[in-house]
């Protein structure tokens, strides 16, 4: 059974960082697309960042481009998300996502991230 497990998450004040963690288990990490996307109150769940399976491609949301780093560990099935210079509106639950080649998906349950002074 698949299973992502989001951890990192809290409230920070604007200017503030985090790192947020999701480990995998029940799946061969390293063949699997992972990805971070967020979800705010009221809105859709949008794409932040992604990075395909040895690490070499990595994409991003204009709005995180600069501030935020995905990376990911497949020894430890762990992908991560360094988030720097945060601002209100990076508010938002952060979810994981796998994608396997054959386009199977996972999600984890998400973490809340809450930026505000």
């Amino acid at each position: 059974q698949v299973q992502l497990v989001e951890s990192g998450g809290g409230l920070v004040q604007p200017g503030g960082s985090l790192r947020l963690s999701c480990v995998a288990s029940g799946l061969t990490f390293n063949y699997y697309v992972m990805s971070w996307y967020r979800q705010a109150p009221g809105k859709e769940r949008d794409f932040v960042a992604g990075m395909n399976g040895d690490g070499r491609i990595r994409k991003y949301d204009d709005s995180v481009k600069g501030r935020f780093t995905i990376s990911r560990d497949n020894a430890k099935n762990t992908v991560y998300l360094q988030m720097n210079s945060l601002q209100p509106e990076d508010t938002a639950v952060y979810f994981c996502k796998a994608r396997s080649p054959a386009d199977q998906i996972y999600w984890g349950q998400g973490t809340q991230v809450t930026v505000s002074s």
